[in-house]
């Protein structure tokens, strides 16, 4: 069964940065696409940023810039590196995992998500 387990969320102030981590078990890792999402309150869920398994990466364009996925197959782990965040990117940011790479449907495994709280 595959779990994936997010850590790194927090709270920042505006400007801030933070790490998300997702490490992930019970999958082949280096060959599934990995991605983090994120949901703010009364919003819909979203992509922040996906990887393949081959490497290629793909933002969302308000995150373009700023944000950085990243993974290390050797430790079953993908990693969101957040900088500049902003009050409006208070969210709950999901990792998911899952074969192929249409990053606009909701498919594949989903963490629990981890709270990122943007506020002075």
């Amino acid at each position: 069964q595959v779990q994936l387990v997010e850590s790194g969320g927090g709270l920042v102030q505006p400007g801030g940065s933070l790490r998300l981590s997702c490490a992930a078990s019970g999958t082949i890792f280096n060959l599934v696409s990995m991605a983090w999402y994120r949901q703010a309150p009364g919003k819909e869920r979203e992509l922040v940023a996906g990887i393949t398994r081959s490497g290629s990466t793909n933002y969302a364009d308000s995150v373009k810039g700023r944000f950085t996925i990243s993974r290390d197959n050797a430790k079953n782990t993908v990693y969101l590196e957040m900088n500049n965040l902003k009050p409006e990117e208070t969210a709950v940011y999901y990792c998911n995992s899952r074969v192929g790479s249409n990053w606009s449907l909701m498919y594949g495994y989903w963490g629990q998500g981890t709270q990122v709280t943007v506020s002075s």
